[in-house]
């Protein structure tokens, strides 16, 4: 599954000018896809799983990143995203067991959107 994060996420960067961008496009095409799946989530159970999943691969490529020495983010902004990280996780695994809901996952990730499109 990491693979194909890598692979996407490549793909992506292959694309995009910088890194701000190319994390912005990327959250926003993982995003689409949580809106698109929300409305099918009573009817369509492998869409909306796919969509979280692949949710949860975009997160844990970015807790990968940040726990990288090279990552040249401050101390605070890695370990406040780590631990948002670790909520997506735990959200993703109650949707997927039948109890969240995946708005809150589109509204964490318009709310990252949001601070990379003010970096750009």
């Amino acid at each position: 599954m990491q693979a194909l994060a890598h692979k996407a996420y490549g793909e992506v960067r292959n694309r995009t000018a910088d890194n701000k961008s190319l994390e912005h496009a990327l959250f926003q095409q993982i995003t689409d896809g949580l809106i698109a799946a929300k409305d099918l989530e009573k009817t369509d159970p492998s869409t909306w799983a796919d969509a979280v999943n692949r949710n949860l691969e975009l997160w844990t490529l970015l807790s990968t990143d940040l726990l990288h020495p090279e990552n040249q983010l401050n101390e605070a902004t890695r370990k406040s995203l780590l631990e948002l990280s670790i909520f997506v996780r735990r959200a993703s695994m109650k949707i997927l067991s039948g109890e969240g809901e995946i708005a809150d996952l589109i509204e964490i990730n318009e709310s990252i959107m949001g601070g990379l499109k003010r970096q750009v």
